[in-house]
């Protein structure tokens, strides 16, 4: 045993004493290569002189960058990410000039701008040398992980792992649909992946809810419930105020809803960790979580995650480094494309290319290292989602070539993570899952010349931007608003109705990808269709009428709630079925626009946009060539990826209808592996009717 440490301490001797000269002869290079970096006195040295001047430079980079930059990232915890992406290379360089400021009769010195790439180089290095000595060796690779592993069981108070039974891992990629991966799979994009399907894991599809977004499917499959989330961002009138999803506030506040209405804390209570999430899932261990970044203090622990991975400088000159080849990736694609003419395309400029940047790089690398991190640990749950091919599908589209180039470097990161779960203190299963798909199109306003608030507009006869009076749908929408409120005035309103709205009653108008949500603020509660009509006589007949629009929602006082479609077509939502106005949107449609119907907070006017089936096409209301959010082809369409050990999620021949379906699914493979046991009231998780299938 006693040989064995010191064979382990002598290795690790040997390690650093290579990478300090592989250190020393690369600032040797640079100092010989870059004019404004120089390791000599102003009279010139020997070369002897100036090795020993390079090694002791060398030495002294490396032991601050061990000792400070934990501490300064600590520091910088509260700097938003991508800000402290930006600030790696002048923190970097700053340790640099500190090193060589240290080095005995000033030999050393360079220019603020030199000392960054200097710094940026070798750390770069020191980092690959270091990794090349321990992949040699696949023991000491192994002793080092294990090394991680008790290290992080200590910092949680815990001696051992219950080895006996399996952790699990859920790996949400965001935005990627059932046909999506399929093809990927079949193409040799995703080789991983690839190798799972039907040998050590099975495919399944399952059906979201109407609102096809990861708010409303991540708080269902994390909490056991998304109830009253009707869109990606909708108005409350009680309370006054826009909801959206993935703003910090609303995602605290939508988990606070899920957790009363529930009665437990979620998927990850007991033992969890949630990595770059909208929700926390109940979890204690935290990072980049969007309901728990509005908390200041000692309560906002989903920061840590920056500081895990950014305290080592290797990390973050990497990260740096991709962050701004992704920047320059992106820019090069976005060019490419307007030179060829692709059809459909939304502009790509301003801070895109950045934001893109973040959630394709930093955001992924933070998580991936989070997850092998909580492995390590042996922790019993992990959630984390990966966003980065639903933020480039979104503006490149569902089935280019950029957003296959995304898929491709995720699988490796499924893949880094499949090899790290090989020397965690625990076995794991790794499920792969989706919140929902996209479906591809041209925008709404790209087809037609106006956005749908100018159509709305435009039908409640209120004045429109003049590119949109004069487009076809402007003028065919303000000329039946004409006509309509001509006929109006011969026909006597409604007793009891208000005749006159109040002054400043402007719709407001949501878009959430190919689902709108149009509200009016000036009255309580949820307006009738014969409301509506009596106030904006030709709005509802526009809206249903316009080819660029499948179908409304609406409440009726005498019907009840009514589809309304093209042609006068009016359905009752209690008569609805796959088979009726919404078989397009396929099977399930009819269900889920009926339990949006009885949403608190379902909009005055639902609007869905048209789904062409053949094409698989909708109309995004927003700028986006693919889209979700609404009904209408593969968004609908997301999947689990399920080791064959762990139960079928359904029995054949049934589907798997929503995500609070998925959150039942997912508790009952915690069971069969033993996780944690989550809270159940007398009828499970959501109440009366909520139980395990």
């Amino acid at each position: 045993m006693a040989e064995g440490r010191w064979r382990s301490v002598g290795s690790a001797l040997l390690r650093v004493i290579v990478v300090w000269a592989v250190s020393t002869l690369t600032m040797l290079a640079l100092a010989g290569l870059l004019p404004d970096f120089q390791l000599q006195s102003d009279d010139g040295d020997s070369i002897t002189r100036t090795a020993i001047t390079a090694a002791w430079g060398a030495g002294a980079f490396g032991l601050l960058t061990a000792l400070v930059w934990p501490v300064v990232v600590r520091a910088l915890l509260l700097v938003p990410a991508l800000v402290l992406g930006l600030l790696v290379f002048f923190l970097n360089g700053s340790l640099l000039l500190i090193a060589l400021w240290l080095i005995p009769d000033g030999r050393g010195a360079a220019d603020p701008e030199t000392a960054v790439v200097v710094a940026a180089v070798m750390s770069a290095v020191a980092s690959t040398t270091s990794t090349a000595l321990a992949v040699r060796d696949d023991n000491a690779y192994r002793r080092r992980l294990s090394r991680l592993a008790a290290r992080r069981r200590r910092r949680r108070g815990e001696d051992e792992v219950r080895e006996q039974s399996p952790g699990t891992v859920f790996l949400q990629l965001d935005g990627v649909g059932h046909e999506v991966l399929r093809r990927a799979a079949d193409d040799g994009v995703m080789p991983t992946v690839a190798g799972w399907i039907g040998t050590t894991h099975r495919l399944t599809p399952w059906r979201t809810d109407w609102s096809s977004q990861t708010g409303a499917s991540q708080l269902g499959i994390l909490h056991g419930t998304n109830h009253d989330v009707p869109a990606f961002r909708w108005y409350e009138k009680d309370s006054g105020r826009v909801m959206v999803s993935n703003r910090p506030a609303s995602a605290a506040e939508l988990q606070r809803r899920a957790i009363e209405r529930t009665g437990d804390g979620g998927l990850l209570t007991v033992d969890g960790a949630s990595r770059g999430n909208l929700f926390s899932g109940g979890a204690d261990q935290l990072a980049l979580v969007l309901s728990m970044a509005a908390r200041r203090g000692k309560a906002n622990r989903s920061r840590e995650g920056y500081f895990a991975y950014f305290s080592d400088p290797a990390n973050a000159v990497r990260t740096a480094v991709s962050f701004i080849a992704e920047v320059a990736r992106e820019i090069g694609q976005s060019t490419r494309a307007r030179l060829r003419g692709d059809r459909p395309r939304v502009g790509r400029g301003g801070l895109y290319p950045f934001i893109r940047a973040f959630a394709t790089v930093v955001e992924r690398d933070v998580v991936v290292a989070a997850v092998i991190g909580d492995m390590l640990a042996g922790r019993t749950a992990v959630y984390a989602d990966l966003v980065a091919y639903d933020e480039v599908a979104h503006h490149s589209g569902p089935h280019s070539r950029d957003a296959s180039l995304v898929l491709e470097r995720l699988d490796r990161s499924i893949a880094l993570i499949a090899k790290a779960a090989e020397h965690a203190p625990r076995d794991y299963r790794i499920v792969l899952l989706s919140d929902h798909g996209q479906s591809p199109g041209i925008t709404f306003e790209r087809a037609y010349g106006l956005t749908l608030k100018d159509l709305v507009r435009a039908g409640c006869g209120l004045p429109v931007p003049r590119r949109a009076d004069r487009s076809k749908s402007g003028a065919e929408a303000r000329d039946a608003a004409g006509d309509a409120l001509r006929s109006a005035l011969h026909r006597p309103f409604a007793d009891g109705a208000d005749e006159h709205p109040e002054r400043g009653s402007d719709p407001i108008v949501l878009a959430s990808g190919n689902l709108a949500l149009i509200s009016f603020p000036d009255t309580a509660g949820r307006l009738s269709r014969e409301q509506i009509e009596r106030r904006h006589p030709a709005l509802l007949r526009t809206l249903a009428a316009h080819p660029g629009i499948g179908f409304l929602l609406v409440r009726s006082e005498r019907h009840g709630s009514l589809v309304l479609g093209p042609g006068g077509i009016e359905v009752p939502v209690t008569a609805l079925d796959d088979d009726g106005p919404l078989a397009v949107y396929g099977p399930g449609a009819a269900e889920a626009v009926r339990r949006t119907d009885s949403y608190p907070h379902v909009a005055d006017i639902m609007v869905n946009s048209m789904h062409d089936p053949d094409a698989g096409t909708v109309h995004a209301f927003e700028e986006q060539i693919g889209s979700h959010g609404g009904l209408g082809g593969e968004q609908s369409q997301p999947f689990l990826l399920s080791p064959l050990d762990l139960s079928a999620p359904v029995s054949d021949g049934q589907g798997l209808m929503g995500a609070e379906r998925v959150h039942r699914v997912l508790r009952r493979w915690l069971r069969e592996c033993e996780g944690p046991q989550v809270p159940l009231g007398p009828d499970g998780p959501g109440g009366p009717g909520q139980g395990l299938p």
